[in-house]
């Protein structure tokens, strides 16, 4: 069987990864039939029995062989299994075909508690059992390019690993991928002279599709406009973080927010309790927590407690690897807004992303105060000026945490660098905190840029009188956030909140 070599093919890369399956000759029947190498089956494990009659929708010319009959029995004899057919189905024709039809084929496949499954994890579930039948593995992974034009899927971590698959140019070629794409498919084991495991057949490209995924925009081409919909992050009458934001710097999809904090004034649990009000509020929402330096445990608790994708690289591992895993993140959430999902990114913190970028990148000669290179900070601007909210359908909101009162040139320099980028500000107050006064933020230098996009007109009215009523209270923005937490927690909701400052004014 003749088989033409892919160029710019990485070295120990499995050698039969064509985008278009290899076709052979095979005969039955005085019959030669084509079929595609990754399909066939040995001529010697026929047998002469009729398989079972296929579910509706199965072709046969397309199956594979798979055990059948009374297996324990047939095993307890010494006895090979019965080969039956097994379809050869995309994600396309499964997601058009209706449930009843779904669960019939999932038990033909002997998928357990199929009925029990959502119809998206029903079709995952199907192609799995599809790819194991055939002698494969059926894995994913986040795509990242090489310069030759191949690529490897990645794991969690976003970083290079043992496991990871490589993929042709030319299935990159065929099927449009892209970096940060979300790719699952068929992968086959390295053979004896290769290093990675082998992407034989694309199923899904960020759950999509492959030949849908081709005609997704770019999205540079995407048409940015202000955030119009607020994500609502009161869920829980105590959680007044949550309750404080929602009405002081109101978060919108496709928001770019800062929030600026010293140190040890309770900026990680801020992000957390962010998270937990975007998750409970907005199932829609793709959610991903970024952390860049991170104590290694503060990514266990972060883990353990939010429902979204945490991705981390932890202060003792090489500046190499915060760069690597911030452009993958940025990478993948790109793909994500265009094919019109909502993605919100919390990055903490963008000044350790950005002093990763100093260290990371040659020196171009250029220093700023505090040692930074100018040079070094056009990735973390990239990086956060890729939030917005798009015309188009699809949004992506970025809240990062930026050091400030640290005592570093450097970090000054960047928080004036990205102070004027964003949309929305929250400001961390060090007075508060030490006064053990959570969440610790300073009401007055808080705020968003276009509210009135976010709040319908009557909460509006009643957002700006309680501004004006808290700067009744004095000029010291301590005391003025105090007592708009005392009076906060002695209510159930912020509708109630406002009503009832409503009223006193009344």
């Amino acid at each position: 069987m003749a088989r033409v070599p892919a160029r710019g093919r990485a070295a120990g890369a499995p050698t039969d990864t064509q985008d278009e399956p290899i076709v052979e000759a095979v005969v039955e029947d005085d019959a030669v039939e084509a079929r595609p190498t990754e399909q066939r089956f040995d001529e010697r494990e026929r047998t002469d029995e009729r398989p079972p009659r296929e579910p509706r929708g199965y072709r046969r010319d397309r199956g594979e062989p798979d055990g059948g009959g009374d297996g324990r029995e047939r095993q307890e004899r010494g006895e090979r299994p019965p080969r039956v057919q097994v379809p050869s189905l995309n994600i396309a024709e499964l997601e058009r075909r209706p449930r009843e039809e779904l669960i019939a084929t999932a038990d033909a496949l002997n998928v357990e508690n199929p009925a029990g499954l959502p119809k998206p994890e029903l079709v995952f579930r199907i192609l799995q059992r599809q790819a194991e039948h055939q002698g494969n593995i059926f894995s994913g992974g986040v795509l990242a390019l090489v310069d030759d034009g191949f690529g490897f899927l990645r794991g969690e971590r976003l970083i290079p690993g043992p496991n990871d698959v490589y993929v042709s140019q030319s299935q990159v070629r065929r099927f449009g991928l892209r970096n940060g794409d979300y790719v699952t498919g068929q992968v086959r084991q390295p053979k004896d002279s290769e290093k990675y495991y082998g992407l034989l057949r694309v199923e899904a490209v960020n759950g999509m599709d492959p030949e849908d995924a081709k005609r997704r925009p770019f999205f540079e081409n995407l048409t940015p406009i202000f955030p119009n919909r607020q994500l609502m992050l009161e869920s829980d009458s105590s959680e007044l973080s949550q309750r404080i934001v929602d009405l002081f710097s109101p978060v919108g999809r496709g928001q770019r927010g800062l929030i600026v904090s010293p140190p040890k004034a309770g900026k990680t649990m801020l992000l957390k309790q962010i998270a937990h009000g975007i998750s409970n509020n907005n199932p829609d929402i793709h959610l991903m927590v970024l952390l860049i330096g991170e104590r290694p445990e503060e990514v266990t608790d972060m883990q353990r407690s939010v429902r979204g994708e945490v991705i981390a690289s932890t202060f003792d591992e090489p500046v190499e690897d915060h760069t690597r895993v911030a452009e993958a993140a940025i990478e993948r959430a790109r793909r994500l807004v265009e094919g019109g999902v909502d993605v919100v990114i919390l990055l903490d913190s963008i000044t350790r992303l950005a002093r990763a970028y100093n260290l990371a990148i040659p020196t171009s000669g250029r220093t700023l105060s505090g040692g930074m290179d100018p040079i070094a900070l056009y990735p973390p601007k990239r990086f956060f000026g890729s939030a917005r909210n798009t015309e188009e359908g699809g949004s992506l909101t970025i809240i990062a945490t930026c050091l400030v009162e640290t005592g570093s040139r450097m970090d000054d320099v960047i928080f004036e660098e990205f102070k004027g980028t964003g949309n929305m500000e929250l400001r961390l107050d060090r007075r508060l905190a030490e006064k053990r006064v959570y969440p610790a933020i300073d009401i007055f230098a808080s705020s968003t840029r276009r509210e009135d996009l976010l709040f319908d007109e009557e909460t509006l009215r009643n957002v700006w009188l309680l501004r004006r009523m808290a700067a009744m209270v004095g000029d010291q923005g301590t005391d003025a956030t105090e007592r708009v937490l005392e009076r906060m927690s002695k209510t159930k909701s912020n509708g109630e909140f406002l009503q009832t400052l409503k009223s006193e004014v009344i």
